[in-house]
C-alpha cells in the first residue's frame, strides 16, 4: 500500500477508510492462517455456511477489497492536489509538483519497504521462523522463509529478495510486498496522467479520465489500474463546482444514490476468493461477472475492486460517512496503516506464532508400513480461550510497534529521500521544500 502523505483537511476521510482497510488487511491475514474456511461462501458444496462467509459479514475477513482501496486512495490524494493547481490556472507550479512527487516517491516506497525486509531478514537468520515451520497453519507455513546455509548465502538471499520485491514480487523475507510493486506503478500511472492532463480543461479531462478506467478494465488491469483512474476521477468531481452544486441542491438524491452504492460496495466486495460456485448469492455474482467482466478474468479481484470504486464513490457523496470516518481513532489507523502493512505479516509468522503454537507438542504420527518412525506431526493450535486473549494482545502489540515505526523510522526514511532529493535536483526546483512528517 501506499505510505500516507501529510494529512489534508479534504482528505481525512481517506485517512479513515484507508485506516480500516489496513486493520482488514491484518484480519485477512489472520482468517488465512487460523481460519481458511472462511475464504469459500460456506463449509461445502451447497452446505451451510457461518456468520462469516455470508454477505457483508465476509468484507471483515477478506483482504482484497484493502488492496484496491489503497490504489483507489493513491489515484486520488496525489492528484487532488494537481488539480485544484490546474483549476485555479496555476498548471505550471501543479507540473513542479508533479515531478517531485514522482521522484520522493521511489523512496517513500522503496526504503522503509528495504528496512522492513532487512529486519525480517535478521530474524529469520537468528531463527524467528522455526516456530512457523512447524505450525499447524498452511498459510504461515508456506509464507514463512527460512534461514540461510551460511553467511554468504544469507547476504546473496537478502540482495536477491530487495531486487526481486520490485521486479516480479518475490520478497522471500516478506511475501506480501508482492503488491508493492504494483502500488508504485499505480503512482507512476497517477503522475504520468496528470502530466498528459494538466493543461486539458475538466471537463474534457473527466472524459478522458473515464475512457482511460474503461481501457484499464477491458485489459483486465482489476488489481491496481482501474482503481487508480477512479481515484483520480474522484478527486476530479470533488472539486468540481457543477458536480458540488447539483448534489447539495439535490439532498434526497445525493442521500439515495450514496447510500445505495456503499451498500452496492459492501455487496461486491463480499465475493469469495474460492468455491463461489458453492453458494446461489456467489454463483449468482459468478454468472453476472461472465457478462461484464473481461474473458479468463479474476473475478475474485474485479469484484473488490468494483466494490471499492462504489464504496468510495458512495462515501464521498455522503456527509454521514465522511465525517464517521474523519473520527480522530479511526485517522490515526489510517497514519498507522504504511507501517501496518509492513510489519503485519513477519509479526504474525513470529510473534503470533509463537503464542498460539509454541507451547504445543508435535503429536506423533506412529510408523509407515515398513515400520520405520514418522515424522511428527504439525504443532496444533493453542486451547480456544489462549486464542481469544493472543489475538486481542496482538493487534495492541502491532499497532504500538506501528506507532514506534512512525515516530522513529519514518522520518529517517523521509531525511534520507530529502537528502538524495537535495543532492540530485536542480537549485531552481528546490524553492519550494516539502515539510517531513514529524
Amino acid at each position: 500500500m501506499a505510505p500516507p502523505p501529510t494529512p489534508k483537511r479534504d482528505v481525512v476521510w481517506l485517512d479513515g477508510l484507508r485506516g480500516i482497510a489496513s486493520v482488514l488487511v491484518v484480519t485477512a491475514h489472520i482468517c488465512r492462517s487460523l481460519a481458511p474456511h472462511l475464504i469459500a461462501p460456506s463449509m461445502s458444496d451447497r452446505g451451510p455456511a457461518t456468520l462469516f462467509q455470508l454477505p457483508f459479514f465476509r468484507c471483515f475477513v477478506m483482504g482484497r477489497a484493502s488492496v484496491a482501496i489503497f490504489a483507489l486512495v493513491t489515484g486520488y490524494i496525489n492528484s487532488l492536489g494537481p488539480l485544484k493547481k490546474s483549476r485555479a490556472g496555476n498548471a505550471d507550479a501543479a507540473l513542479t509538483g508533479i515531478a517531485r512527487s514522482a521522484f520522493r516517491r521511489f523512496g517513500r516506497f522503496m526504503i522503509p519497504a528495504i528496512v522492513a525486509t532487512l529486519i525480517s531478514w535478521l530474524a529469520c537468520q537468528f531463527g524467528a521462523y522455526k516456530i512457523a515451520h512447524i505450525a499447524d497453519s498452511q498459510w504461515i507455513r508456506d509464507s514463512s522463509p527460512h534461514d540461510s546455509t551460511s553467511f554468504a548465502g544469507a547476504v546473496y538471499d537478502l540482495f536477491r529478495s530487495l531486487v526481486k520485491t520490485w521486479v516480479d514480487g518475490g520478497n522471500d523475507y516478506d511475501k506480501i510486498q508482492w503488491t508493492l510493486t504494483y502500488l508504485l506503478k499505480g503512482s507512476m500511472m497517477t503522475y504520468l496522467s496528470l502530466l498528459a492532463l494538466i493543461y486539458v480543461k475538466p471537463r474534457w479531462r473527466m472524459l478522458i479520465l473515464v475512457g482511460m478506467f474503461l481501457f484499464k478494465w477491458r485489459s483486465g488491469d482489476a488489481l491496481v489500474g482501474f482503481n487508480v483512474y477512479c481515484g483520480i476521477l474522484l478527486a476530479e468531481v470533488s472539486i468540481d463546482p457543477d458536480v458540488v452544486n447539483f448534489m447539495s441542491e439535490h439532498p434526497w438524491f445525493q442521500a439515495v444514490t450514496s447510500s445505495s452504492l456503499i451498500i452496492l460496495g459492501f455487496f461486491f466486495c463480499s465475493y469469495p476468493e474460492e468455491h463461489p460456485e458453492w453458494a446461489s448469492w456467489s454463483r449468482k455474482m459468478q454468472d453476472f461477472g461472465r457478462l461484464i467482466f473481461p474473458h479468463n478474468s479474476e473475478y475474485a479481484r474485479f469484484y473488490p475492486g468494483m466494490g471499492a470504486d462504489a464504496l468510495a464513490t458512495g462515501i464521498m457523496f455522503n456527509p454521514t460517512a465522511k465525517t464517521v470516518l474523519s473520527h480522530r481513532f479511526l485517522c490515526y489507523l489510517g497514519r498507522l496503516s504504511w507501517p501496518v502493512y509492513l510489519i503485519h505479516a513477519p509479526l504474525i509468522r513470529t510473534v503470533l506464532a509463537w503464542v498460539l503454537f509454541g507451547a504445543s507438542v508435535r503429536p506423533s504420527r506412529g510408523k509407515d508400513e515398513n515400520g520405520n518412525e514418522m515424522p511428527p506431526g504439525y504443532l496444533p493450535l493453542a486451547k480456544p480461550w489462549v486464542v481469544m486473549f493472543a489475538i486481542p494482545l496482538f493487534y495492541v502489540f502491532l499497532y504500538r510497534a506501528a506507532d514506534l515505526w512512525q515516530r522513529y523510522v519514518d522520518p529517517w526514511c523521509g531525511r534520507v529521500t530529502q537528502h538524495f532529493e537535495d543532492l540530485v535536483f536542480r537549485d531552481d526546483a528546490k524553492a519550494e521544500k516539502p515539510q517531513l512528517p514529524s
